[in-house]
């Protein structure tokens, strides 16, 4: 697979890049060298090399969930600017 001056423009006009000529010709020869580089991979052999998603192993580094009681209703709505019936009142958002 190579990269032609006409998918460079392609991608360019997608990108809404306005390139000289020099920097379409460069860019060209640059994309074309980083799937040549890319290709290199087709000749490692890994057969019994299992797929992996990261390099490292993930650890989940959140604490554990603890239950702990509730603060009051009447210490939570001391800071409430309306109350009502033991909950907080808000405007209506819908008529």
């Amino acid at each position: 697979m190579s990269i032609t001056k006409t998918d460079v423009e392609h991608v360019a006009k997608l990108a809404r890049l306005d390139l000289s000529d020099n920097e379409k010709e460069q860019f060209t020869e640059q994309l074309n060298a980083i799937l040549k580089y890319a290709e290199q991979l087709n000749e490692l052999d890994t057969e019994g090399v299992l797929p992996t998603s990261h390099a490292m192993p993930l650890v989940n580094v959140m604490r554990e969930d603890v239950t702990k009681p509730s603060l009051p209703i009447e210490k939570v709505l001391l800071n409430a600017p309306d109350e009502e019936d033991g909950q907080f009142k808000v405007p209506a958002v819908l008529e």
